[in-house]
């Protein structure tokens, strides 16, 4: 799986280059711009990283068009609420140097995210950005945006790793059209992933690294991935993962390290927010006639 199809029809890289703490300046410049030099096409930022400007002349070093790039960047909080969310996109776009964004994104659900997500929707409109969407939002509050807002998230990227799994999240978000997009795939470098004996395994099996083996079984889920790092040769490695393939047992073994346990209260606020939904169609109807 080279790139995914979002629920709006654009097409996004399932592989993407990211720069968290990765610090503005040129080490993130040329960072930006070697990993474009080796194939990357998705680059992950966000007003949290404090580095957006770094991307966009990482970008103009690498004499790419635009047009061949899938940029990505987030709001942060302290900029949630309608206009201050709309006005600081257009702040990261000039940081960018682009004028346009192919995917924008909430950093986290807190405050007035509601506010904020109809600036996304208004920029949407205006056709400033291609696509939007979410992250660290949990299952529940997908199917809110997407039962309770005029247009849904295209993309909700949050942590998932072999030891973090989001399974019961992959569920609801497929019901709803809501790709996930993983980051910290390799747990933040987490030696006991990186060491684990099963993975370590297959990777051998398959002349392979972890990181490699990871990054592919993130692939045939169908669930985009964005990592780090400011080492050409693992930039290199991590995208060389769509020249082999894990047999069904292979992602059985890694389904069966998953350490996370069933969430029935989200599950059933799930629930709660699909019933006020029929409340509010039944109302409606009752309303019109």
């Amino acid at each position: 799986m080279d790139n995914i199809t979002l629920n709006n029809g654009v097409v996004m890289p399932a592989v993407g280059f990211g720069v968290f703490r990765v610090g503005e300046g040129e080490a993130c410049a040329n960072a930006v711009s070697e990993a474009i030099d080796v194939g990357y096409r998705l680059l992950d930022t966000a007003q949290g990283y404090w580095n957006e400007a770094s991307v966009g002349e990482g970008i103009r070093l690498s004499g790419i068009d635009r047009e061949k790039l899938f940029l990505t960047t987030k709001v942060w909080m302290s900029e949630y609420g309608e206009e201050r969310a709309y006005r600081s996109v257009l702040a990261s776009m000039e940081r960018l140097g682009t004028d346009y964004l192919d995917l924008i994104l909430l950093h986290q659900p807190v405050g007035d995210y509601y506010g904020a997500y109809r600036a996304l929707i208004r920029l949407y409109r205006e056709q400033r950005v291609r696509a939007i969407g979410v992250s660290n939002f949990s299952a529940s509050q997908i199917a809110d945006l997407c039962l309770f807002q005029e247009i849904a998230p295209a993309v909700n990227q949050i942590a998932i790793n072999p030891f973090q799994q989001a399974v019961e999240a992959e569920a609801v978000h497929r019901k709803y059209k809501v790709k996930l997009e993983a980051y910290a795939p390799l747990g933040n470098a987490n030696p006991n992933l990186l060491n684990n004996h099963a993975l370590e395994a297959i990777a051998g099996a398959k002349h392979k690294s972890v990181a490699q083996v990871i990054l592919r079984w993130l692939n045939q889920r169908g669930i985009a991935s964005v990592s780090k790092s400011t080492h050409r040769d693992r930039m290199e490695s991590n995208l060389r993962l769509l020249d082999f393939e894990l047999s069904e047992d292979e992602m059985r073994t890694i389904a069966a390290l998953d350490r996370t346990e069933p969430d029935a209260p989200e599950a059933r606020r799930v629930q709660i927010v699909e019933a006020l939904r029929s409340v509010v169609d039944r109302e409606s109807c009752h309303v019109l006639s």
